[in-house]
């Protein structure tokens, strides 16, 4: 008898997207039952038929793991589909940093070459797409980042989890997250820059600094005032003989 805890664990399930919209919950499961049990598996559908992704859940992780081993990128009914591990939304929300719905995308890193038909073919298995824009430079040329728009935040979501740190083919991770408005993208600076300033002044906490060749009139108070500005000075002394 199967364990009921397995389904509500989510070990062994996975995630299928881009299927083609002939392929139904017997035809997914014909194609994974190859690789061990499955407890549960569905294409998701609405009014209109497939919405060209579904799930299977294994009744092992190993099992899970050899689907998407020999599964990911392969051609079902002349579609190329993609397959992952699924992890529930709360979690890709956590670690992408998108709690907040968005729809429009920021991408980056796609390389000169790259048009806007690339972008919109790209993003395209992921939902319908209101708009994309590549950024140019004064002579034309693409600027190596752009924009996505989509109709939903459950397609932008997707094609964020999925392509964020895709390698591209000019060796580069793309870049894809959540579009920032200008106030935010200024916080998130001014986050790093106090970061970075801390940063800096915990490293160099408690370091001793030896200067020499002083004219002989430096004295502490002299010393201490001309390195003040470079920061947080915990003692400063000039080391005198008995000359002086």
């Amino acid at each position: 008898q199967r364990d009921p805890s397995l389904r509500k664990s989510g070990v062994g399930n996975i995630f299928i997207k881009n299927l083609d919209k002939a392929i139904d919950n017997k035809a997914l499961y014909d194609t994974f039952s190859a690789f061990g049990n499955i407890l549960s598996c569905k294409v998701v559908n609405d009014e209109h038929g497939s919405k060209g992704y579904g799930f299977v859940h294994f009744e092992t992780k190993e099992a899970a793991d050899m689907a998407i081993q020999n599964v990911d990128e392969m051609l079902l009914n002349d579609k190329k589909v993609f397959v992952g591990k699924f992890v529930p939304r709360k979690e890709r929300e956590k670690q992408l940093g998108t709690s907040q719905r968005f729809t429009n995308i920021y991408v980056k890193n796609f390389g000169e070459e790259f048009t806007e038909t690339h972008l919109k073919e790209m993003f395209l298995p992921y939902g319908n797409i209101i708009s994309q824009r590549v950024m140019l430079d004064e002579e034309g040329r693409a600027r190596g980042f752009g924009f996505v728009s989509f109709d939903s935040h459950d397609s932008a979501a997707m094609a964020v989890e999925d392509l964020n740190g895709k390698l591209m083919p000019s060796g580069k991770q793309l870049y894809c997250n959540r579009a920032q408005k200008k106030s935010e993208r200024l916080a998130e600076l001014r986050r790093k820059f106090d970061a970075m300033k801390m940063e800096r002044m915990s490293r160099y906490q408690g370091v001793n600094l030896y200067v020499k060749n002083l004219d002989d009139e430096i004295d502490d108070e002299r010393l201490r005032t001309e390195f003040a500005k470079f920061g947080s000075i915990t003692s400063a002394k000039v080391m005198t003989h008995d000359k002086g």
